[in-house]
C-alpha cells in the first residue's frame, strides 16, 4: 500500500512539473509562431490559429530579418556586449575570490566589506555620474563603455559568491597543495577552479542572462551604432508599431539564446545553486 501511494505521489509531481513546464514553454511557442506568421495573418486571428490554418507559417518573416541591417546589427553588438562582459566578470571574481578567501593581506576584510556593501547600491545611482565621466573619457556611445559598465556592476555579487564558494574548500587540500611546492598561481588554475566549476558555471549563466537582456544600460550608454538588440526592437516598436513582421522573429532569436544558454548549463547551474557543502 505504501508503495502505491508513493509511486501514486511521483507520479502527481511529475505530472505537475510536466504541466508548468508547459505553462513555461507555451509563450516561447506562441512568439515562435507569430514569427512565422504574416503582419495580415497576425491582426486577422491569434497564433493558436495555425491548427486549423497551418498554410501560414513561412520562414518570410526571418529572410526580412536578414535584410534588416539594423536589426543584424544590433544582434551583434548584444554578442560582443555579453561576451566579453561575461568573461571579464568571471574572471576578476574568480581571481578576487580567490584572494578573499584563501590569501592574507593588509586589509582583506575591510575591503570585502566594501565589496558586500555596494551589492545594495542600486544601479540607477551609477547611471548619470558615470555617463558624464564616461563623456570625459571618450567611452560614452561605445560598446567598450557598456561593456565596462556591466563589468562593474556584475563584479559585486560575483565576488561575493565565488568568495562565499571558494570558501567553503577544505582547508587542508590547499595547505597539502602547498606543502607539494604549489604556487598560489597552480593551486589557483589546477585546483580552486576546477572545483569551483559549478559555481563559475552559475555565475556566469546568470552574468549573461543579465547583460543579454539589459536595456536600461544600453538604452543610456549606447549610440545608434552600438545599441544591442533590446534597444533595436524597442526602437522598431516606436517607430513602427505594425512591424510585427520583422519584431517578431527579432524578439523570438532575442529571447531564444539566453534559454539556449541555460539549458546547455543546467547542470552546471544545479549544482552552483546547490552547493554549500563541504568539497
Amino acid at each position: 500500500m505504501n508503495a502505491v501511494r508513493r509511486h501514486l505521489g511521483n507520479t502527481l509531481v511529475q505530472a505537475f512539473l510536466v504541466v508548468i513546464g508547459l505553462v513555461w514553454l507555451t509563450p516561447l511557442a506562441g512568439l515562435f509562431v507569430s514569427s512565422l506568421r504574416t503582419a495580415q495573418d497576425t491582426a486577422n486571428g491569434g497564433w493558436w490559429t495555425v491548427f486549423t490554418s497551418p498554410a501560414q507559417l513561412s520562414f518570410d518573416n526571418y529572410s526580412a530579418l536578414l535584410g534588416n541591417a539594423g536589426i543584424t546589427q544590433a544582434f551583434f553588438n548584444t554578442v560582443l556586449i555579453s561576451v566579453p562582459a561575461t568573461g571579464l566578470v568571471v574572471v576578476l571574481a574568480a581571481l578576487a575570490g580567490y584572494a578573499f578567501a584563501w590569501l592574507d593581506f593588509p586589509g582583506r576584510e575591510a575591503i570585502f566589506l566594501v565589496v558586500v556593501a555596494l551589492l545594495v547600491v542600486p544601479v540607477q545611482i551609477g547611471l548619470l555620474p558615470v555617463a558624464k565621466l564616461f563623456g570625459q573619457l571618450g567611452l560614452f556611445g561605445t560598446i567598450p563603455g557598456v561593456v565596462l559598465f556591466h563589468v562593474a556592476y556584475g563584479l559585486p555579487f560575483a565576488v561575493f559568491l565565488l568568495r562565499n564558494y571558494f570558501a567553503e574548500m577544505p582547508k587542508e587540500m590547499l595547505e597539502a597543495a602547498r606543502m607539494d611546492g604549489g604556487s598560489e598561481w597552480r593551486i589557483f588554475t589546477r585546483l580552486v577552479l576546477p572545483v569551483g566549476r559549478p559555481a563559475i558555471a552559475s555565475l556566469a549563466i546568470f552574468q549573461f542572462l543579465w547583460v543579454w537582456n539589459d536595456m536600461l544600460v544600453a538604452l543610456l550608454f549606447a549610440d545608434s551604432a552600438s545599441q544591442p538588440l533590446t534597444v533595436a526592437l524597442q526602437s522598431q516598436i516606436r517607430q513602427f508599431g505594425s512591424n510585427i513582421d520583422v519584431l517578431a522573429p527579432g524578439a523570438f532569436v532575442s529571447l531564444v539564446v539566453p534559454v539556449v544558454v541555460f539549458f546547455a548549463f543546467q547542470r552546471h547551474f544545479v549544482q552552483g545553486v546547490m552547493a554549500g557543502s563541504v568539497k
